[in-house]
This record gives C-alpha cells, sequence and structure tokens, in this order.
C-alpha cells in the first residue's frame, strides 16, 4: 500500500516540478527529483526498479540545472547589454503575466525588461529593445533547461 501512496505522490511532483519550470517561485527539477526519490523509496517497498546510482546522477542535473538557472540569464543578459534593473523588470513583467494568462508571460516580462531598460537605465528604444531581448533570451535558455530536466524525470516516472 505505501508502495502506491509513495507512486502517486511521486507522480503529483513530477507535474508540479513541470509547472514550477515555468512559473517562478516552484523549484521545477528539484521537486521532481523528489519524485524520482519517491520512486527509488517505493522500489525498496516492493515497488518501481531504480539504481541508487541513477538517482544521484540525476541529483547532480537537478543542482546543476538550478544553479545554471541563476548564472546563465543574468550572463545573456549581460551579453545583449542589458543591466540588472532590465533583469528585475522582466521578472515583475513575468510575475505580472502570470495572473493575465499564461502566455502572457512572454510579453509582458519583455515589456518589463523594455521599460527598466529605457526609464531606469535611460536607454534608447533600441538599445533597451536589444536588452530586453537578451533577458527575454535568459530567460528562455533557464526555462528550457528546467522544461527540460523536469520532462526527463517525468519519463522515468514511467
Amino acid at each position: 500500500m505505501w508502495s502506491s501512496v509513495l507512486i502517486i505522490l511521486a507522480f503529483i511532483l513530477c507535474i508540479l516540478g513541470i509547472i514550477g519550470s515555468v512559473v517562478p517561485g516552484l523549484p521545477g527539477p528539484p521537486l521532481s527529483w523528489v519524485g524520482l526519490l519517491l520512486i527509488y523509496l517505493s522500489h525498496r517497498m516492493g515497488g518501481a526498479d531504480m539504481t541508487t546510482t541513477f538517482l544521484l546522477i540525476w541529483l547532480g542535473i537537478t543542482i546543476a540545472v538550478t544553479v545554471l538557472d541563476y548564472i546563465i540569464p543574468s550572463k545573456v543578459t549581460q551579453l545583449a547589454g542589458g543591466s540588472k534593473a532590465g533583469s528585475t523588470g522582466a521578472m515583475i513583467g513575468m510575475i505580472i503575466g502570470i495572473f493575465l494568462t499564461p502566455i502572457g508571460m512572454i510579453p509582458c516580462s519583455l515589456l518589463g525588461a523594455f521599460l527598466a531598460e529605457m526609464f531606469q537605465e535611460n536607454k534608447s528604444a533600441a538599445d533597451a529593445l536589444k536588452s530586453a531581448l537578451g533577458c527575454f533570451l535568459g530567460f528562455l535558455i533557464g526555462t528550457g533547461m528546467k522544461l527540460l530536466a523536469s520532462g526527463m524525470m517525468f519519463y522515468y516516472l514511467f
């Protein structure tokens, strides 16, 4: 019975992990990894088959993706000439966009970065747009890595 409960909880955590890869505030890959851990524990109770090595490899991937998600967006933003204000504007725009529609995150994130670069950093419209696109590209790379990792862990759930 406990094995079945662990498998159901693992499934829920992996779904939350995929959602958390896109929604700010939810740690996507760590939630998915905890789902894998629960599958591993269910194995100990007669459930799914998973090795300790496999679990530890995914822990390393989870840590790497989580750390890179903090580094890559800021580096890409810097390469595009963006500032801290642009990154902050992109994050605020994305949070506002979540409340509008899930698709609203994208234009609101771009608009937030653009406005922050223009008004906080006093950049021209062209430079602000370039910086905003850099912020957005960094966000896409980070989100893509998290989605890929969480998606693969969800795949291994089955």
